[in-house]
């Protein structure tokens, strides 16, 4: 092959591995992620909401009560409440938070922390911001002298 055309050859293929990174790039998110991991299947209809859910080992009993209307990009308190499994409020837990978009491959845009025990089973998650619409996961990891379990909640936004 003369040095003429295997440089045109050369070009050609870079433009073409440029106008792929490109038609990436201008996908929409979650499309192009898909492209580099396995696609997320969505949970049904009756997986979202504040609660009840049970926790993953059956321990504990969670519900989210938002005291205002979850908004995007904006800080946001959210209290829950916690029960035992025989329905008794759970004071003094170590909870811990964290989440993110699975259709979106990210994490939680901020690091909420829930502080203390306010009494009665309930808890304030401090710090949480929902970045943009969509499926949404806020994971709980829950601890206490009785054993650790975790609790996922799906909320569209």
């Amino acid at each position: 092959m003369n040095p003429n055309r295997r440089q045109a050859l050369r070009r050609l293929q870079r433009a073409v591995f440029f106008a792929g990174l490109a038609g990436v790039a201008l996908a929409e998110p979650a499309q192009a992620l898909s492209l580099f991991r396995e696609p997320v299947q969505k949970p049904a209809a009756q997986e979202f909401g504040f609660g009840p859910r049970e926790s993953a080992r059956q321990m504990y009993t969670v519900y989210l009560r938002p005291t205002e209307v979850l908004r995007l990009r904006k800080l946001q308190t959210v209290r829950m409440l916690v029960l035992d499994a025989t329905g008794r409020p759970v004071d003094n837990a170590r909870i811990s938070v964290d989440g993110g978009m699975p259709e979106h491959g990210h994490g939680l845009p901020t690091q909420p922390q829930v502080q203390r025990s306010l009494g009665g089973g309930m808890y304030d998650i401090e710090g949480l911001r929902f970045s943009m619409g969509g499926w949404w996961v806020v994971k709980l990891s829950i601890e206490t002298p009785t054993g650790a379990d975790r609790v996922t909640f799906n909320l569209d936004l």
